[in-house]
């Protein structure tokens, strides 16, 4: 493991694990360990984060994904359930659950789509828009305080490492295969 020029707290519970499978099984390189069961944990901790800063605003984790997806894409903020799906990478029937049920909450209402009777956009309310962006506000003070006094070169170093990850997992054979669920 590499030295960091800042002290940190001791080893941690991955340390532990991957110590412990070091012992009891010498013949495996349990280097991955170490890398996505770290990556394993923050998301669950930052999932968790997350769910009480969406609080504020009255939103679930899923609400909040297809409102900023709606958000991100700008004035008139609309998007095809199509194009929601693929931000979100949840199935096409999930979508139309989520879109229902935030129609009926009164935050996203569906359009037709000009020149094509068969399709629908879907469009933030003006109470969609205040809940996301009350929303982003609370979860960036939560993810500041997350990364706390870790340095800014760190900050974007570690972008920049999850970034090639990902980049590399998404485009793993096993995550085609897999489907738009597998995240």
């Amino acid at each position: 493991m590499a030295t960091l020029p800042y002290p940190v707290a001791g080893p941690d519970e991955v340390d532990r694990i991957v110590a412990a499978w070091g012992r009891e099984r010498p013949d495996l390189d349990v280097a991955p360990i170490g890398v996505f069961s770290r990556v394993s944990r923050l998301a669950r901790l930052l999932d968790l984060a997350r769910r009480t800063s969406f609080g504020v605003s009255g939103l679930d984790t899923w609400e909040f994904d297809v409102l900023s997806a709606l958000r991100r894409s700008g004035s008139p903020y609309r998007l095809s359930p199509g194009v929601l799906v693929t931000q979100t990478l949840v199935t096409s029937g999930t979508m139309t659950n989520r879109i229902d049920r935030l129609t009926e909450r009164g935050l996203v209402r569906r359009l037709p789509t000009p020149g094509d009777r068969r399709g629908i956009l879907v469009e933030l309310t003006v109470a969609g828009l205040e809940a996301v962006d009350r929303a982003m506000a609370a979860l960036l003070d939560t993810e500041r305080g997350l990364l706390g006094t870790l340095p800014e070169p760190d900050r974007d170093r570690l972008a920049a490492l999850l970034g090639a990850l990902l980049v590399r997992v998404e485009g793993h054979p096993s995550q085609a295969a897999a489907g738009p669920d597998a995240y």
